[in-house]
């Protein structure tokens, strides 16, 4: 069984409840273990801490970009 859910090429992922450490660690692995139908990754974060943790920490050669969103809670990434 797959860790996410995918829908549309997109996987949502809610991570505004944790520490920085564990949200990059999660989102690391998460990166790791998708899988080509994975187009988007869509980090609902919250606060100023994990946006920095989820725009400047987190790397990955999947990610081409990271997408801001209107709301400054998210953030979104656009794999290759």
């Amino acid at each position: 069984m797959k860790p996410y859910v995918c829908v549309n090429g997109r996987v949502t992922v809610d991570i505004h409840e944790m520490f920085p450490a564990d949200a990059k660690k999660r989102l690391e692995k998460l990166l790791a273990s998708v899988g080509d139908e994975v187009e988007e990754i869509e980090i609902i974060h919250g606060g100023r801490a994990l946006q920095q943790t989820v725009r400047q920490q987190v790397h990955s050669k999947k990610i081409k970009r990271r997408g801001l969103s209107l709301n400054p809670g998210v953030t979104v990434y656009y794999l290759k």
